[in-house]
């Protein structure tokens, strides 16, 4: 599995996922900045993600809504502020209604996701930094941890899929 350690502090308002992956870091990058790629991994298996606008530079946004088991859809956003390709990103990302419109009974986090070479690999940190204890206990309590890791640990499937000339899918 690519999530190799989860940390949580409540103290510090942080989420910090760390994974590591048997690809190049440009082409972990690659599943980022290519929304169709993007969709196969942003959200855990049972929750596929469908990219609706995807602009992935500082002041961009990326759109997107998970459809859940049962058909019901769940939009959110990224706010994109600082891009460093192929080495990381940051952006806010928030929770929004099915037009986008953000959420504001929600939290919004700050995200830094960093990419570096590591034995040929790339390890991969995700920090998310929120605005209150508070707003980081809701998103545990709506089982963050548990999705954002299925869903991270996609990517190696992606990756492989990818690399053999295969579309790979769900």
């Amino acid at each position: 599995m690519p999530v190799t350690d989860v940390r949580h502090d409540i103290d510090n308002l942080t989420l910090t996922i760390t994974a590591e992956f048997a690809a190049p870091v440009e082409r972990i990058w690659q599943v980022y900045a290519d929304p169709r790629q993007l969709e196969k991994v942003w959200g855990p298996p049972s929750y596929p993600a469908t990219v609706v606008d995807h602009d992935l530079r500082p002041g961009g946004r990326v759109n997107y809504f998970m459809t859940g088991p049962e058909g019901d859809k769940h939009a959110g956003y990224w706010q994109v502020t600082s891009v460093d390709e192929p080495r990381g990103f940051s952006f806010d990302d928030g929770f929004a209604d099915l037009d986008f419109t953000p959420n504001p009974d929600l939290p919004v986090s700050k995200n830094e996701y960093t990419f570096t070479e590591r034995d040929g690999g790339t390890r991969a940190t995700y920090v998310s930094t929120f605005a209150s204890a508070e707003g980081l206990q809701q998103v545990l309590d709506m089982g963050v941890v548990e999705g954002a890791s299925s869903a991270i640990n996609q990517i190696d499937e992606l990756v492989a899929a990818r690399d053999n000339g295969v579309s790979g899918s769900r």
